[in-house]
């Protein structure tokens, strides 16, 4: 009776932030991949040039895609600012022996791609601006891909690939800060800067109403929009003045700030603006392309760093620190389920073409390059990091002890 009753209650118990978080990345991996495809189908339609045509349509100073990568996207980089904090401060990277095995597997992911990159393009000074694009892992692609392969990867892997996915998002918004700023406006800066002391005076009162920070956090994205910084910036500035102060005598409570808007935010981020811009920016044309067109430097440069330079520097980088004695294996991992998640970080899909976009701003042929380059290179990484995966054997389950048999009275 007494257990029956246990296990009723652990069952109606609501799933952790973690498990909740893993879930619904999962998921909303599955629809970006749906998206993408339906995004090249209508590009090579009949209503490609209706696609096109509505992407360049001007609402109120701005494109629809502007509007979508630079309005949207900064909701995306909210909640991407939200989760960094909230794993530094009591997550998964709350603590420095935490942060150690993925963040050196997510440096060694944006050096060896990056590099790879430089390789390829050295000596074309417009190409070499795409050097970060490579530089990208897409978490919800990835862990989508382990959502279909359910219970054969051990929940310490996933957990492994959330937190390197979350330190590489850290690394792709500084990327995005120091090299991909120009033509800087000091008035709007100064603006943007006094919006972002106000958040912080507003944090160090105490403020716990949501209200105040998402007023100044929108006056903040139109002073950051007009100052030569990317826009999106500001999303994750906002996140940052966020409260995550626990309630007294309950540490594990998720009623605080940052909590409650993550929660209100992350469904919609999740299954309406990132199906969204992986709409409106992963549909290319095909007309006039030939297969060659994959061995021009920048497509090559992307594929080869993502495919190639992801599994590379994130298993080498990793596995050193574990061979030095500085961090432990996953749990109930082995050697090439490892692998195997490296190849899955060379699914650069979002933040990939994000940077892309950025990068050539004034060049719709090598936006393109860059679609093909990153399509090429995510998928053919989600193809053979799903393989590795599958057929990678786990670590067998301990067999149960069994009593030895007694002899009839």
């Amino acid at each position: 009776m007494n257990k029956a009753l246990t296990g009723t209650a652990l069952s109606q118990r609501p799933l952790s932030l973690l498990r909740a978080f893993l879930k619904s990345q999962a998921a909303s991996g599955i629809v970006l991949m749906g998206v993408a495809v339906l995004a090249l189908i209508v590009a090579n339609s009949p209503l490609g040039p209706t696609y096109a045509a509505v992407l360049k349509t001007y609402v109120l100073g701005l494109s629809v895609l502007h509007w979508i990568n630079d309005g949207l996207m900064a909701v995306f980089f909210l909640l991407v600012g939200l989760e960094i904090k909230r794993e530094m401060l009591d997550g998964q990277l709350s603590t420095w022996p935490r942060r150690l095995l993925p963040g050196l597997a997510a440096l060694g992911g944006m050096v060896v791609p990056a590099l790879i990159y430089v390789g390829i393009n050295a000596g074309t000074t417009e190409t070499l601006r795409g050097w970060a694009i490579p530089a990208a892992t897409d978490i919800a692609f990835a862990l989508g891909v382990l959502a279909i392969l359910g219970s054969r990867i051990p929940p310490s892997l996933k957990i492994f690939l959330t937190a390197l996915a979350i330190l590489d998002d850290l690394g792709a918004v500084v990327i995005i800060a120091v090299f991909y700023t120009s033509d800087l406006s000091i008035p709007m800066l100064a603006g943007a800067g006094v919006c972002l002391a106000a958040l912080v005076a507003l944090n160090w009162a105490g403020a716990k109403f949501l209200g105040p920070y998402l007023v100044l956090g929108a006056a903040l994205w139109f002073f950051v929009l007009q100052s030569g910084i990317h826009a999106t910036l500001a999303g994750v500035a906002l996140a940052l003045t966020i409260p995550m102060r626990p309630t007294p005598g309950r540490p594990e409570a998720t009623d605080s700030p940052l909590h409650i808007l993550e929660h209100a935010i992350h469904p919609w981020v999740a299954f309406v603006i990132v199906p969204i811009f992986g709409f409106a920016n992963a549909g290319v044309s095909f007309e006039g392309l030939t297969p060659a067109v994959l061995l021009d430097p920048v497509p090559l440069g992307i594929a080869l760093g993502l495919f190639v330079g992801k599994q590379i520097g994130v298993h080498a980088f990793a596995w050193t620190a574990i061979r030095l004695g500085f961090a432990d294996v996953p749990a109930n991992a082995t050697r090439a389920q490892c692998y195997g998640v490296a190849i899955l970080c060379g699914i650069g899909f979002t933040m990939s073409l994000f940077i892309g976009a950025l990068a050539f701003p004034n060049n719709p042929l090598l936006v393109d390059e860059t679609k093909l380059g990153v399509l090429a290179g995510s998928a053919l990484s989600a193809l053979v990091g799903y393989a590795v995966l599958r057929f990678a054997r786990p670590i067998p389950a301990p067999k149960a002890a069994v009593a030895p048999a007694t002899r009839p009275a």
